[in-house]
């Protein structure tokens, strides 16, 4: 048997890992460090709140995202609590963190997040080899193939802690953030289109998320479409394992996109327009639909009642359940702890 690993699992600092409501990361980071633990690793976590090994802030500052200081000093406390550990690598998902990889000996490795197309694929090009990068799709390496890839793992969720029915409402379901790159306004215009119901849940904390709803969601609700908020674990649980299929109208070229394979181990299928990461994750005919157009959305929506939800879960369970995952990172970690010397693999000294 290999020998287990020392790691330093870097939370983002805006919520609760593992999170109570929303926190998509942070529901990935906490599945991941319970993966590698029942595999012998040991895991240290360093986040915000009360749930993490050492804390940067007492409770998430979730107020506060889009603020550029929460993140900054929480990058720095990060740094200085890794200074008095023993480790063996550091995964970071935090965005500030990896600026601090280049004062450290023991090798970092970063989970690309977020679209890396722009300004953030920059940020971590400026980084170079301080820092080893793993993409969460094919899609989202290949839409920046000169940074410092070193594996691709997918993301994962634990499919046996979600709710399967194979029995189906008749309604549909949109659920993410309310941002105008979801579609939540096109989910509202397929639905409607198919004479089918939908119910709505998301997140509205940002400036522009808030303005997003209020022109382009709230003038589209009525009694077939309902806006529910925000909804915590149980009300996700019964909407992914109820709804005839989940509407995934993307607007950008999504890196992952939790929600459907969330959905999909609930055994409900994903009707999802063809941006980003979706043909990886959802299988066309399958475990959903996948199109090109808004207008092909509606009869994708009739067509689902073909779809098996046992063949749903099932290929959920093979390619984005959580033992998947942590073996994709362990595989990661042992090629990057052995492409590291010896000799480096130890805590820098505390500062005075």
């Amino acid at each position: 048997m290999a020998q287990a690993l020392h790691i330093a699992m870097v939370a983002p600092p805006w919520y609760d890992v593992p999170p109570r409501t929303y926190g998509g990361i942070e529901a990935v980071t906490a599945a991941l460090v319970h993966g590698l633990r029942a595999r012998g690793h040991r895991v240290t976590v360093i986040g915000a709140g009360r749930e993490v090994d050492l804390r940067t802030y007492d409770e998430p500052p979730s107020a506060r995202i889009g603020e550029p200081f929460p993140e900054v000093v929480h990058a720095a406390e990060a740094a200085r609590l890794l200074r008095g550990l023993d480790v063996d690598v550091v995964h970071d998902h935090s965005l500030a963190g990896p600026l601090t990889a280049a004062g450290r000996l023991v090798p970092t490795v970063v989970t690309c997040h977020n679209d890396v197309s722009g300004e953030l694929g920059d940020y971590y090009r400026s980084l170079g080899a301080d820092v080893s990068l793993v993409a969460i799709s094919a899609s989202q390496r290949a839409a920046a193939p000169g940074l410092n890839w070193v594996g691709r793992v997918h993301n994962a969720v634990d499919v046996a802690a979600w709710p399967f029915l194979e029995r189906k409402d008749d309604w549909v379901l949109w659920l993410g953030r309310l941002s105008p790159d979801k579609g939540a306004h096109l989910a509202i215009e397929a639905a409607r289109a198919a004479g089918r119901r939908i119910l709505l849940v998301g997140r509205r904390a940002e400036r522009a998320e808030h303005a997003y709803f209020r022109e382009r969601v709230e003038p589209l609700l009525g009694p077939d479409a309902e806006y529910l908020g925000e909804a915590d674990g149980p009300l996700k649980n019964e909407l992914f394992s109820r709804a005839r299929c989940l509407v995934l109208p993307l607007l950008w070229d999504e890196p992952f996109g939790m929600v459907m394979i969330e959905a999909m181990a609930c055994g409900t299928p994903v009707v999802a327009l063809r941006r980003g990461a979706v043909p990886e994750i959802v299988a066309d005919g399958v475990t959903g639909y996948v199109r090109d157009t808004p207008d092909e959305l509606p009869a994708a929506i009739e067509a689902v009642a073909a779809l098996d939800p046992h063949v749903v879960r099932d290929r959920v369970a093979r390619h984005f359940d959580v033992p998947v995952m942590v073996e994709g990172y362990e595989r990661v970690y042992r090629g990057i702890v052995a492409a590291t010397p010896a000799a480096s693999r130890r805590p820098l000294p505390l500062g005075r």
